[in-house]
């Protein structure tokens, strides 16, 4: 039996929660794991009171996602999926597990014209629906922020910009690559690309 990592890439807000949901109506079967899960995990349950906390928080995150990811592919699971901004700092690792538990790689690379992701990334950090912890530089379970302009964790579109092109986000591959443009969502083909998808994985 062929067994499938499913990586979601490109830069942030290119849809890729949207997109791991329809996959995983379309694979019912399939396991979902992601970092940012993992970092809400831990601002809720530990938190952090500076900027130099939540960076040392993050590298308990990715110990925690590499070790279920691990666990999932020890286990035979025939497809995991995983969406995130994926960039060169992971692609060692995920390529030796995918090598060493005999996964096939299929990376879902998301594109957007940057103007357009600046839009929806400046909309979206000041959603009451994001987590406060990814905003800010002091968190602990509990905490509210009305205004989500006076967080003091944004980022600036010069910052944004120079995050994108410096951890190349929109150039990640690894495995089989399937590029899709999702500058206007409307007019992403979604059912073809997971029609797409359902011919790789049932061949």
């Amino acid at each position: 039996m062929q067994k499938y990592l499913i990586l979601l890439a490109g830069c942030p807000c290119t849809g890729k929660t949207y997109l791991v949901k329809q996959l995983q109506q379309q694979f019912k079967d399939s396991f979902v794991l992601t970092p940012d899960e993992a970092k809400v995990l831990y601002a809720e349950s530990i938190g952090f009171n500076s900027k130099a906390e939540k960076e040392a928080l993050e590298h308990k995150v990715w110990q925690f996602y590499y070790g279920v990811l691990q666990l999932y592919m020890d286990a035979g699971k025939r497809i995991i999926i995983s969406e995130y901004p994926f960039s060169d700092k992971q692609k060692k690792q995920l390529s030796e597990f995918a090598d060493h538990y005999y996964y096939q790689v299929i990376t879902i690379r998301l594109v957007a014209d940057f103007d357009i992701l600046w839009q929806r990334r400046y909309q979206r950090d000041r959603s009451p629906e994001r987590h406060l912890s990814h905003i800010m530089q002091h968190y602990h379970y509990g905490d509210k922020l009305e205004d989500r302009n006076l967080a003091d964790d944004l980022v600036t579109k010069e910052q944004f910009f120079q995050i994108c092109q410096t951890r190349k986000y929109d150039q990640f591959a690894l495995g089989q690559v399937i590029e899709v443009d999702v500058t206007q969502y409307a007019k992403v083909n979604y059912s073809g690309l997971l029609d797409k998808l359902k011919q790789i994985i049932n061949q």
